[in-house]
């Protein structure tokens, strides 16, 4: 029997084409209001990015199964399943976000306010 810790995990981006990971990661990335990403984060599948981090790196890191640099950056809390504190003030604040689907997770750095 297989250990359950050594399975590779499946993350894929959504999209079927064979384009490279970063292309496909620049392709799906956009920039979104909190409506669109409430549902994510109601199924638990939004994950917040710290605004020090790349997402892209951090989109990256989750296509490959990079699970200790992923690991780090959940003991770092740099990686947070948002609470519904955050949902509160993004709700409030009107907070738009870049945002990108890793399946089955939804990566979500919020956008500097200009």
């Amino acid at each position: 029997m297989a250990d359950k810790q050594q399975e590779k995990l499946n993350y894929n981006i959504l999209g079927d084409d064979h384009a490279p990971e970063a292309e496909k990661i620049a392709k799906y990335t956009g920039d979104v209001d909190w409506n669109y990403l409430k549902p994510h984060y109601k199924t638990g599948a939004m994950i917040y990015v710290d605004p020090t981090l790349s997402l892209t790196e951090v989109a990256e890191a989750f296509t490959k199964d990079d699970k200790a640099q992923v690991q780090d950056w959940l003991r770092k809390a740099d990686l947070v399943k948002p609470s519904h504190l955050h949902e509160d003030w993004w709700e409030h604040d009107q907070t738009r976000f870049t945002a990108v689907v890793i399946t089955p997770f939804v990566l979500a750095q919020p956008l500097e306010k200009v």
